[in-house]
């Protein structure tokens, strides 16, 4: 080829890929504003992260990706927050198995009664199928930021719960759009009163209910230690949280600020799970300071709420979650179980 006719080929192809280089630049150098709703309230470990992670999406963006957070559930309750998702009024949120059920209603098996033992089996499970449930957010429309732990939930009322009759002589918070916690409630025969989670506190002031269930941290967060007075040493459950985003958002970014936006999603998660953990230890120490009181379980009121547990499990499979689902992450414990308790190859 003539060095003619190579200078031609050259300018043709300059042009031909100028448009293209002109768009991305275009592209790059747009801004986009997320935003996030979350029920925890500012000067929580949960806004203290965010407001961290915020800050470095926004440097490594270099202000093209921003977030805006909405804490203190101003807008709205965990349903109402997924709500406005789906209409684009919210491109994303921090919420616990309530408003992660709403996306994904398989999400919950995480959530189970007893099914954990300790937070080593949680992080398991959700390291090993972590992927699987990725993917079912995907099918949803929601792209999976990180998870996080709201802790392990205890009753806390005004009268000591260490039996069945006890519990049944309480007027019991039960969360709204919450059919784990119905099924539960069903199967013990404990007749919630529904409200939304902003109503608890309020109504735990006018007496209409006289207990609730929540983590120490969340216990204490929410202002509900002011209105209780006694904390079961039961864990029923280890409740799960989660930050999501519309994927229809998250595929609207230029790869560069997804990449961005899913590793501070993951150095969120692990900073805050450890912090949350770390904040549930502290805030019991906190509220026994306040007066709150731990009584003790009797072993046959416990062994009635596992039985009833189990009996959930069975009852949800199928409808919640998937039964193969259920049986996967049993025979997982199961088998870690028992790797953990079989003595050393000599």
């Amino acid at each position: 080829m003539s060095l003619y006719r190579f200078m031609i080929a050259l300018i043709i192809l300059v042009f031909c890929l100028a448009p293209g280089i002109h768009v991305q630049a275009a592209e790059d150098g747009k801004r986009y504003k997320l935003k996030i709703a979350t029920l925890a309230p500012e000067g929580s470990s949960w806004m203290k992260r965010f407001h961290e992670a915020s800050r470095a999406i926004e440097k490594r963006s270099g202000g093209r990706l921003k977030l805006k957070i909405y804490a203190g559930g101003i807008m709205g309750d965990e349903p109402d927050v997924i709500r406005k998702i789906r209409i684009g009024q919210l491109q994303g949120a921090a919420v616990t198995g309530i408003g992660l059920g709403m996306i994904q209603p398989a999400v919950r098996v995480l959530d189970l009664p007893f099914l954990f033992k300790t937070y080593e089996e949680l992080d398991y499970i959700r390291e090993t199928l972590n992927a699987e449930f990725e993917k079912k957010f995907e099918e949803r429309g929601y792209v999976l930021l990180g998870w996080v732990d709201v802790g392990w939930i205890h009753v806390f009322s005004n009268q000591p719960v260490t039996t069945k009759e006890e519990l049944l002589s309480t007027k019991l918070w039960a969360w709204v759009d919450d059919p784990l916690a119905h099924s539960m409630f069903k199967e013990v025969g404990v007749k919630g009163i529904p409200l939304s989670l902003p109503a608890v506190l309020p109504h735990l002031q006018t007496g209409l209910i006289n207990a609730a269930y929540g983590s120490p941290l969340s216990t204490l967060a929410l202002q509900w230690y002011t209105k209780v007075k006694y904390m079961s040493d039961l864990p029923i459950t280890m409740a799960n949280a989660a930050v999501v985003v519309s994927k229809k958002f998250f595929d609207a970014l230029p790869e560069d600020l997804q990449m961005i936006l899913k590793e501070e999603g993951k150095t969120m998660e692990r900073l805050l799970v450890g912090q949350m953990r770390r904040d549930n230890v502290e805030s019991l120490k906190v509220l026994k300071k306040y007066g709150i009181k731990v009584t003790k379980t009797q072993p046959e009121f416990m062994q009635e709420m596992e039985r009833a547990a189990y009996a959930v499990w069975d009852q949800l499979a199928g409808t919640l979650y998937s039964p193969e689902l259920l049986a996967h992450i049993q025979e997982l414990l199961e088998a870690r179980r028992a790797s953990l308790t079989e003595p050393p190859t000599p």
